[in-house]
Order: C-alpha cells, then structure tokens, then sequence
C-alpha cells in the first residue's frame, strides 16, 4: 500500500489543490491520498484561519467523488499544535508496517521545512514528494538546506531524486500548476465576486450557505 498524505490549511480548498492531488496519485501510482486539514499550524500563528470544522467539511464535500481520496481529521483531535512529524510517526505508528508513506506538499512550504519541528528527522521518515512549477525547478538540495543536512542524501541525475541515507526519497515534480489561491478566493468572496470554477459547486455552495469570507 502506498498513501500520500496531502496537509495544509485549505481555507478553502481550491481545485488546483485537487489537480495536483490527481497527477501525483497518477505519477507515483499511490492507493490514496489523504488530506489532512492543519489544526492549529506553527508557522501561521496570528493569522486569522477560519476553524476547523467548517474547513474540514469543505475538503470532505470536496473530495467525496473520488474513492482514491480521504479525510483526516488527526491534528485537529490529538489537539496542541499541528507539527507535521507528529502526523507522520501517527500514520507509521498506525499503519500496516508494509504501507509507504508519501509526505506531498508545495515547493515554498519545502523551501521553510528548516524552520519545522524536527526536520532533519522528519525528511528520513517518509518519502517527500515536492510539487514545483514551471520556472523554480531544484537542481540543488543544497538551494533548500544546510550542507550538514544534504550530506545525507544521494543525487540521481537521471531521475532528479535525492534519497537519503534511510531508503527515503525527496522528488521534485512539475505539475499542471494552477494559478488559484485560498487568499484569492477569500477576497473574491469578501468583494462579492464569483468563485465558480476556482472551487467543487459543493464547496462553494457550502461557503454561500454559511456566509463564509464575509466578514474579513
């Protein structure tokens, strides 16, 4: 089994994060991928995030459609703050000991992960898929990372994968990217303008109905 887990803030989530969601399933051949909603994220703390339940909702109306697709509500019920190495050693801890954890998200969240909880360690937990656009491509891990850190892994030119010294990979892979944000999607609702096609009818019919983004 091999599950990708996809976390992030998703206020709201859009359909590039569904875009990127797909290709990645497709490139990597995973079983599933699981969006995990952030609960209380350490890097965003002062900004105002909408709470957790009705973003949690959105990502479900969202991804229902797909039975490749999932919801994990785990940050928000272990409670504290939502550090992604504890989210990975749950999934480990209470996983099958043959399913392959993928760990998916943006190229400016890889860019900050040295400011994360427990870093180094988390990068030789599970394999990184790092979604890229057009323009930013990383030939160099040492770009992102302190030299102690890059001394770890082993560069396959071919390929462009960087595997480190547990078995653990880090991929940098271009994807239809999508030129949509949440930001953008909150303002939009906020001035009174159409969202169609930037969300699921669902979603936006969801964030219509409990008059989200209103009051910003």
């Amino acid at each position: 089994m091999k599950w990708g887990l996809f976390g992030g803030t998703f206020d709201p989530i859009h359909m590039g994060h569904l875009r990127c969601a797909v290709e990645v399933r497709e490139i990597f051949d995973l079983d599933r991928i699981i969006f995990i909603p952030a609960a209380r994220q350490p890097l965003k703390t002062g900004k105002d995030t909408t709470p957790f339940h009705y973003r949690e909702q959105m990502v479900k109306l969202a991804v229902e459609a797909n039975p490749s697709f999932a919801v994990s509500d785990m940050e928000n019920e272990r409670g504290g703050t939502s550090y992604s190495i504890d989210t990975v050693q749950y999934f480990l801890a209470s996983s099958p000991e043959e399913l392959e954890l993928y760990f998916i998200l943006g190229q400016d969240a890889f860019q900050d992960i040295h400011r994360w909880k427990e870093w180094e360690q988390l990068l030789l937990l599970c394999d990184f898929i790092v979604m890229t656009r057009p323009g930013y491509e990383v030939r160099k891990l040492s770009d992102i990372l302190p030299e102690y850190a890059t001394s770890q892994f082993q560069h396959d030119t071919e390929t462009g994968t960087f595997t480190g010294t547990t078995g653990k990979s880090i991929y940098f892979k271009r994807l239809t990217f999508l030129e949509i944000s949440s930001t953008d999607i909150r303002n939009r609702t906020r001035n009174g303008q159409s969202i169609r096609y930037l969300v699921p009818d669902s979603v936006r019919q969801y964030i219509s109905g409990n008059a989200l983004y209103k009051n910003l």
